[in-house]
């Protein structure tokens, strides 16, 4: 086994682990909230540990154009400038800046974009975007890629996998933290599987103590997204962790589980309950409805969150209905509640050998 990650158990590809960071141990599988700048919007970090999030992202473009990284490295890096104290993963950036559609020029050296903030002129390459991340100071830290669209032509798939496996090793090169920041590799290659399995031998073949899928939930049918995270997944070696990067709905995350994924993260709990729709064990909701006007039921029945435990569907429709900030950080919390709890019982299934039946139990009552 790698020595920062234990498998414990695999359950018919179903994994359950712990991987071991400078801030704290993870336990897999893992749904990792999103703070894209520095903070999970609505949350406190006191409330990110009353639900027992364990691991939270940051964003590298983001925090690279406001406040700066050499500003979070002066306070001690991100974990003391954002007052967590539990690990943290950094992305490259590499996806919000190909994802600006006409504020990028793709170059073997870099990309030059535009800041989707106040238009000004910029040029990210794979050493910058490590050196931003060994500012921030993240357990884990992510190579440098490109994210190709959906549909794409096979040839341009072709060539952009072989320079992100030359970006990746440049990352490789840059990184100066060895000792404090596990460094993951990305795999690409659209949606074919022989340029996946390309993608994977020449990511491999560098050589990273942790592997990310890439490239999956860019508009592709889920048919198709299954079938390709099923083959890349199975690419990748048993002893170090796996990262679907971007994925997902409670089902995605399941599906995941089942094809060997360890880690995931998605704005979709966090997004979702700002917009008024919560997430509950027979499916999700949208709590804005007016059938929910007089509602007495808390947001799910099933459910033992603060929000839950406290507040009606009416109150919090109501407060909707009020423009009440309060809305937006109730449903927040327990849509995050929700994930992490659903991740807690996937891996209880896993250790118990009973991943199967948790499966068959969790699709026949949730309506997606």
């Amino acid at each position: 086994m790698s020595k920062h990650f234990t498998l414990e158990n695999e359950d018919k590809g179903a994994r359950a682990g712990v991987l071991e960071l400078p801030h704290g141990k993870v336990h897999t599988p893992i749904f990792m909230p999103v703070g894209t700048q520095g903070t999970v919007k609505t949350m406190s970090p006191h409330e990110l540990k009353d639900i027992n999030a364990e691991i939270i992202l940051g964003n590298t473009y983001h925090l690279y154009l406001r406040p700066g990284h050499k500003l979070i490295e002066k306070f001690g890096g991100l974990h003391k400038f954002a007052s967590w104290d539990r690990p943290i993963l950094t992305d490259s950036g590499g996806f919000q800046v190909f994802s600006h559609s006409g504020l990028n020029d793709i170059t073997e050296d870099g990309v030059h974009f535009q800041s989707h903030i106040d238009g000004s002129k910029h040029f990210l390459t794979p050493e910058l975007s490590i050196e931003i991340q060994n500012s921030l100071g993240a357990d884990i830290i992510m190579a440098f890629d490109e994210c190709t669209r959906y549909p794409a032509e096979k040839g341009y798939v072709l060539e952009s996998l072989k320079r992100t496996a030359r970006w990746e090793k440049r990352s490789k090169e840059a990184h100066r933290n060895f000792d404090k920041q596990l460094l993951f590799g990305i795999i690409q290659g659209g949606m074919y599987k022989d340029l996946r399995e390309k993608s994977a031998e020449q990511i491999m073949d560098i050589g990273f103590p942790g592997y990310a899928i890439g490239g999956l939930s860019v508009g592709e049918p889920k048919d198709i997204m299954f079938e390709i995270l099923s083959h890349t997944a199975k690419l990748l070696p048993k002893d170090k962790p796996r990262y679907l990067m971007g994925v997902g709905t409670p089902f995605d995350l399941i599906n995941g589980v089942e094809s060997g994924i360890d880690m995931f993260d998605c704005v979709m709990p966090t997004r979702n309950g700002r917009n008024g729709t919560v997430f509950t064990w027979n499916g999700r909701i949208n709590i804005k409805n007016a059938t929910y006007h007089d509602d007495s039921k808390p947001i799910d029945e099933k459910c033992d969150c603060y929000a839950c435990r406290n507040f009606s569907r009416a109150y919090i429709r109501h407060l909707y209905k009020a423009n009440e900030i309060l809305a937006l950080r109730l449903n927040t919390y327990h849509n995050l509640y929700f994930y992490l709890e659903l991740m807690r019982k996937i891996r209880k299934s896993i250790l118990n050998n009973e991943f199967e039946e948790f499966k068959k139990e969790f699709v026949e009552n949730y309506d997606n």
